[in-house]
């Protein structure tokens, strides 16, 4: 496949036998050449955790202090009050029963993330099949089973991520946007890492972060120094 120049560019700026301070890879990106659109900066940890075992699970949220740089739309299953109560919150969508043919059928997934009441999980579970491979399903751990809606949304609008370990035992997430800078950048992943160093399960053996790399979302990885 040949590279594109832009690509090409950015791949002389890293060298790829080096594990880089998480300050100097941020900088690097922002000498990378820009394309017309304002990057996702990823990270990609992968953990020396076995995901197969339930006592090794590493998954939790965290609101990001510079937020994501993308607007979360959230759609939200709740009845009566507390649907009044998710509209007057912002969330994007609210309804009930009445969605599961919308989403089934039809494949409505206009949003990023699902809130719903735990009174609602009856109806919710229904689309497990469906929001499940998404990423989507409301989780109690990922504070997205809550009477309290209203927080709940002000949080994943404010920057909230999920991280979770995929079947390779590497959490992927993005924590941001190129034109953040460096700084703003930089205490998103240090609140991030934060996050995933504490929740370091107690059957983990042996090392826990086996390596680090944050890349673009068209650009080449970079290999961080994470001790």
């Amino acid at each position: 496949m040949k590279m594109s120049k832009r690509y090409a560019e950015s791949v002389k700026l890293v060298d790829k036998t080096k594990e880089y301070e998480v300050k100097e890879a941020l900088e690097i990106i922002e000498k990378m050449p820009k394309p017309k659109f304002d990057e996702t900066v990823e990270l990609h940890v992968k953990l020396g955790v076995d995901s197969k075992h339930a006592d090794q699970q590493v998954r939790g949220t965290v609101v990001l202090p510079n937020g994501t740089g993308k607007t979360q739309k959230v759609l939200v299953f709740a009845k009566g009050p507390k649907a009044e109560e998710a509209e007057k919150a912002g969330a994007d969508f609210v309804g009930a029963e009445e969605l599961i043919p919308k989403i089934q059928n039809d494949n409505w997934f206009d949003y990023d993330v699902v809130v719903a009441t735990p009174d609602m999980m009856g109806v919710v579970g229904r689309l497990g099949k469906v929001l499940g491979p998404k990423g989507l399903m409301p989780n109690p751990k990922s504070g997205t089973v809550t009477m309290d809606v209203t927080k709940a949304i002000s949080e994943i609008k404010s920057g909230k991520v999920e991280y979770r370990l995929d079947k390779t035992n590497i959490i992927h997430l993005g924590f941001g946007k190129v034109s953040f800078g460096a700084d703003k950048l930089l205490e998103n992943y240090e609140t991030i890492i934060d996050a995933i160093i504490k929740a370091k399960p107690a059957a983990a053996k042996g090392q826990y972060i086996k390596s680090v790399a944050i890349t673009t979302t068209m650009g080449p990885g970079i290999y961080i120094n994470q001790k």
